[in-house]
């Protein structure tokens, strides 16, 4: 890993290593997630002028009012997702500036980001590509659709808040699939849920709070 992946600083291996070390300490306890989350770079998803706050466990902003989620979060939910197992197909709402999408690449076989904001998709497949990511493929389109075409997926993961959820989403859930969604529609009342398909349907579960920008339909540049 040359400079600029590995960092200095604020930024550097050690940074890293603290920032991991906390998440373990409060209850991120899946190893793969971890180690991912120790390896990959979250000083270069953000702003420059950001980087050196990249390794707290707090959110920021990344333009067109969005904001990349905190490790802690990102963790949490990666860790939900593969709690059954491991996933090959795993359809990602929110692509952002593409971090949640660099972990979840070094922990599923493949990877299907959908973003409503061209501009942000089209950085953080940059940021990707100097990662060395390839098993990811992108739509710019509609989140609340989800990726019909390329459906059913065996994980869903959803990375801003539905005041309910999108009922084109539980239908591309396939047998036994697993979604990690935040729903509510004030930011205050915002709950994780994670969603099985079962054979007798769908079995929510309600988690933890957490706050999240909301989940938007329509498309922009």
């Amino acid at each position: 890993m040359n400079m600029a992946y590995s960092g200095v600083g604020m930024t550097s291996q050690r940074t890293r290593e603290r920032m991991v070390q906390r998440l373990h300490d409060d209850g991120l306890r899946n190893h793969q997630v971890l180690n991912v989350l120790f390896n990959t770079p979250r000083h270069l998803f953000v702003d420059e002028a950001l980087a050196y706050r990249a390794y707290e466990d707090t959110a920021l902003p990344i333009g067109h009012n969005q904001t990349i989620s905190q490790p802690s979060v990102v963790g949490r939910m990666s860790e939900l997702l593969l709690a059954a197992g491991p996933l090959d197909k795993v359809l990602e709402i929110g692509t952002g500036c593409g971090y949640q999408t660099a972990i979840l690449a070094q922990l599923v076989e493949r990877v299907f980001s959908v973003e409503r904001i061209q501009a942000l998709q089209e950085r953080a497949k940059l940021r990707l590509q100097q990662l060395d990511i390839r098993n990811v493929v992108y739509r710019w389109g509609d989140g609340w659709q989800g990726w019909n075409a390329m459906g059913p997926f065996d994980g869903i993961i959803v990375t801003a808040a539905a005041n309910e959820v999108p009922a084109a989403l539980l239908e591309q859930l396939a047998p036994n699939g697993r979604m990690i969604i935040p729903v509510g529609a004030q930011a205050a009342q915002q709950q994780l849920m994670l969603i099985v398909r079962s054979q007798l349907g769908f079995e929510r579960q309600i988690l933890d709070p957490v706050r999240f920008v909301p989940l938007l339909t329509g498309t922009e540049y």
